[in-house]
């Protein structure tokens, strides 16, 4: 996958239409289930508000995360300090970036709370599971031996384990930081708009991939393996899932919890291959692209050590990252035309000649 550039100019506004249409239909086939089967639809991430007040709140603290360090640069007086911000907002914020930044923020939100909706649903619509194949898989990939049992025994227990169960939690704070740095700070607006386009593709597939093998993960089928593990925050977090997995499954209407426990494939892995791979394709800085990938390694790990996943699930999540990567440059063209926010005084967003 390359990218090319043609002398044509094309508009921004178009960037986004694939990849929402996309989201879209994926949010009415997650409405259409949720009407099927009579199982509520759930915002789980709700806590700030809907999502009409959360979505553009998210869009001013992006908005001012980017001009309020480049207002104070200027060192402006208190009586000057508005005027200076407005400058900064008309130079970095033209129509047309800000129309494509919301827009890219719904395709986003569209595609993962749908897909959290569909992962929470599918205990109710795929009730068996294929953990004993996976199982096997994974004893036939190590010679016999437990995956976890052999990181365990590489690794030890206990720093190891706080260590990456920090790389494994980071996940959290990762994909929100990065959607925002994506269409906030890319010089090149498609570079930003692919990797946000293929994080949304990247739940989409995710979903497909855990109704097509449903499963929960080493974790809650042979929890033995992983009893000689320090406490740490994933611990916590794993017995939050299944809790939360015990009140859907008793009463879905009853409870504003999520079910979220599902193995095939590893969306830690899917997302954070898909931010490397970009990276390694637009050709960010050295440091950047290595320390992206020693995460891609670091997670890859942290998720067979705790038993989140089996280790066919880490491939295939690498395999789901490059395919929502590539099926993202398809359908926003960010493999055809670089379209650059201009780097002074520039009033609309253009494509520049070639």
């Amino acid at each position: 996958m390359t990218l090319k550039t043609s002398s044509s100019r094309r508009s921004p506004y178009g960037l986004f239409h694939v990849p929402f249409a996309v989201a879209a239909s994926f949010a009415v086939l997650t409405g259409f289930t949720a009407i099927v089967f009579g199982l509520p639809l759930r915002d789980p991430d709700g806590f700030l508000g809907p999502s009409y007040i959360r979505l553009p709140l998210l869009l001013v603290a992006m908005i001012l995360a980017d001009v309020l360090p480049r207002t104070l640069w200027r060192k402006p007086t208190l009586r000057t300090v508005h005027r200076v911000a407005l400058v900064e907002f008309r130079r970095r914020w033209p129509g047309p970036r800000l129309v494509l930044t919301s827009v890219g923020l719904a395709t986003f939100y569209l595609a993962y709370v749908s897909y959290r909706n569909m992962k929470s649903f599918l205990p109710f619509v795929r009730d068996r599971v294929v953990d004993p194949f996976l199982q096997e898989t994974d004893r036939w990939l190590m010679g016999g031996d437990h995956p976890g049992d052999v990181l365990q025994q590489m690794l030890g227990t206990g720093v190891s384990a706080h260590v990456l169960s920090a790389v494994y939690l980071s996940y959290l704070v990762f994909v929100p930081l990065s959607v925002a740095a994506a269409l906030v700070w890319s010089r090149t607006i498609s570079h930003g708009v692919w990797y946000v386009s293929a994080l949304s593709f990247n739940w989409i597939l995710g979903a497909a991939s855990y109704y097509a093998l449903p499963s929960l993960g080493p974790i809650y089928i042979e929890p033995r393996h992983f009893t000689d593990l320090a406490d740490t925050g994933v611990t916590s977090l794993q017995e939050s899932l299944y809790r939360n997995r015990v009140r859907v499954l008793a009463d879905p209407h009853a409870t504003e919890s999520v079910h979220g426990i599902a193995a095939f494939a590893s969306l830690h892995v899917s997302v954070v291959f898909t931010a490397a791979l970009v990276a390694h394709l637009i050709r960010l800085p050295l440091v950047v692209r290595a320390a992206l990938w020693a995460y891609v390694v670091l997670t890859a790990l942290a998720t067979v050590y705790f038993g989140w996943h089996y280790v066919v699930d880490v491939f295939a999540g690498a395999a789901l990252g490059a395919l929502a990567t590539w099926l993202a440059a398809k359908a926003t063209r960010s493999d055809d035309l670089p379209i650059r926010i201009p780097a002074a005084q520039a009033t609309r967003v253009t494509a520049p000649s070639q």
